[in-house]
């Protein structure tokens, strides 16, 4: 072979591993360019999803204000006019009471005026029941310093020591607490008993025990 064939052989196998090159360059430079424009649409998903999750966090933001601002009103609601339904049940019975005081400088109408006051009385102490508001029974009762506050004692044989003899002002239960205790007046100790506790321990008492 000739130096001139040497020549242009050795060229075209320069070309062509020239051209090699140039298309493995192509083909590099488009799969940077795939991968590029893989990571610019994970990117612009992520940035997608980032825009949703913090449209729905405003959202719940807004929600859980306006929720918490519901529940701040219904808490002051709650405790301003807490007592409105017993007082509108309260109401009639404020009706009833104004006819009779129309009629209470009525002297014909005495009787009436009377009937209807205890009427009304009659339906208070009810509704105070309904709403679990109990008058207590103290009269006649032993006395208890968890219902009872004595006032003062007074003799009276006649009844057991300490029991109420008379209730100055009533005591009132709401359900099972006390909300106000019965001002009563209670027995004393009998002089009977005094008599026979100091029977009992004088010096002659003694003696017979002895024997």
């Amino acid at each position: 072979m000739s130096k001139h064939k040497k020549d242009k052989h050795q060229e075209e196998q320069n070309i062509d591993q020239e051209e090699v090159q140039s298309e493995d360059k192509i083909q590099e430079d488009k799969s940077e360019l795939n991968q590029l424009e893989l990571a610019e649409l994970k990117i612009a998903d992520m940035e997608k999803q980032v825009k949703e999750w913090n449209d729905k966090f405003l959202r719940k933001a807004a929600e859980f204000e306006n929720y918490k601002r519901r529940t701040e009103n219904d808490q002051f609601n709650l405790i301003n006019y807490a007592a409105e339904s017993f007082i509108v049940k309260l109401l009639p019975i404020v009706d009833d009471f104004e006819r009779s005081m129309e009629h209470i400088d009525d002297i014909d109408n005495n009787k009436a005026v009377k009937e209807g006051i205890k009427l009304v009385y009659e339906k208070l102490l009810k509704l105070l029941n309904e709403q679990g508001v109990k008058k207590m029974l103290a009269k006649g009762e032993p006395f208890n310093v968890d219902y009872h506050d004595a006032l003062m004692q007074r003799k009276d044989n006649s009844v057991p020591p300490h029991s109420v003899l008379e209730e100055v002002e009533s005591g009132y239960l709401y359900r099972d607490k006390v909300i106000r205790h019965a001002k009563v007046i209670v027995s004393e100790e009998s002089s009977l008993d005094n008599n026979k506790i100091t029977n009992d321990d004088s010096p002659e008492s003694s003696s017979e025990n002895e024997k």
